[in-house]
């Protein structure tokens, strides 16, 4: 019997990508297969020619609790060089979805634990409902959530971290935001269409740019001085004199919609 897709990865007409974790029956929680699944279907969503944005959305009413129980258990039997080779798995999908060239969309329905707050961390934006909770639990079962923390530690710094790791303890969407974690939190029923807006706004935006400005974020704070102004202004040259740039900037004089926005994208004149 064939097993059921952890991940299904499906796309819309604009272009939008949606990979979805699809274990509801226990969670969203992930295993090594899911993690595997997970990692090709954001490889292929990359890869697609014409998606512009993608979505990581989850079935039931968790968003993800982070490691199966079954997959702990088989880990616990493991010596240190599998479980290294496990926890670099979670590693390598963790820096595919941080590096995606396309903007990235964390649709947060319900709680997010552990890893599922790394999968949302690692996301551009993240939209929570307000019934949403984050808990970085590891602690709680004598671990460290020290594969995802790069990617936690950059959205909400040390300070926060401090407490959030320590305690192991949940916080709700709103605390959530405060810290940095979230980007926006709606009521659940305004979820899909909060989804939506920030989708539009996405597309209403240059592919070329947009990829331009996340390689920027990741770089800018590893630069200084003579190399940091010699990197930033090569790079807007670039995308001045690149095709994308030049009609970005003729469409915006000609009062026109420039070729990469569909007419209901956001953002139109």
């Amino acid at each position: 019997m064939e097993t059921p897709a952890r991940v299904r990865r499906s796309r819309d007409a604009l272009g939008v990508a949606r990979v979805t974790l699809a274990r509801p029956g226990v969670r969203n929680a992930f295993d090594d297969v899911m993690i595997r699944e997970l990692g090709a279907a954001l490889r292929g969503a990359a890869e697609e020619k014409g998606v512009r944005v993608l979505v990581l959305d989850a079935e039931g009413t968790s968003f993800c609790a982070g490691a199966d129980l079954q997959w702990m258990k088989r880990s616990a039997r493991f010596t240190e060089a599998e479980n290294r080779a496990d926890a670099m798995a979670l590693a390598d999908l963790l820096e595919a979805l941080d590096t995606l060239p396309i903007p990235t969309v964390a649709r947060v329905q319900g709680p997010a634990m552990g890893g599922g707050v790394g999968l949302a961390a690692a996301c551009d934006v993240v939209i929570a409902a307000e019934e949403a909770s984050f808990a970085l639990s590891e602690a709680r079962l004598g671990l460290a959530p020290a594969v995802i923390s790069p990617y936690v530690l950059a959205r909400i710094g040390p300070g926060a971290a401090r407490e959030l790791f320590l305690t192991a303890a949940a916080v709700s969407a709103a605390r959530a935001r405060e810290l940095g974690l979230v980007n926006r939190v709606v009521p659940g029923a305004s979820l899909d269409e909060a989804v939506a807006a920030v989708v539009g706004e996405l597309l209403a935006c240059g592919p070329g740019a947009q990829a331009a400005c996340k390689e920027l974020i990741r770089r800018m704070p590893g630069l200084a001085g003579e190399e940091r102004k010699i990197e930033t202004s090569g790079l807007i040259a670039r995308l001045r004199a690149g095709r994308e740039g030049q009609e970005g900037m003729a469409a915006f004089l000609e009062r026109r919609r420039p070729s990469w926005r569909p007419g209901d994208a956001d953002g139109g004149r």
